[in-house]
């Protein structure tokens, strides 16, 4: 298994409902795959350098997880189907 990190952009006003449907769908795609969740971090609100959907806002998330090639495939499509994310970006850590 390999490990990553995920970047989550998600609406400033988002409540504490909001972020945890979105670590619960990371951790349920891992899940199924064999996968896992390590760490949960916060960053908090900060400034967009553009406008995303009219929004110049957004609240911050690193999440860092081990899982295969093939489900990190599988959680790029259902982060980039939810409405309640405005970016993601997956990236390998280094070792």
């Amino acid at each position: 298994m390999r490990k990553y990190e995920i970047m989550l952009i998600l609406p400033a006003d988002a409540d504490d409902k909001v972020i945890g449907t979105a670590t619960d769908r990371i951790s349920q795609v891992l899940a199924e795959h064999g996968g896992s969740v390590d760490k949960v971090d916060r960053w908090g609100k900060r400034r967009l350098s553009y406008e995303i959907q009219r929004q110049t806002e957004g609240l911050y998330l690193l999440v860092e997880c081990q899982a295969d090639p093939a489900a990190i495939k599988e959680l790029d499509r259902v982060l980039g189907l939810a409405d309640e994310v405005i970016r993601f970006k997956v990236v390998v850590r280094a070792a």
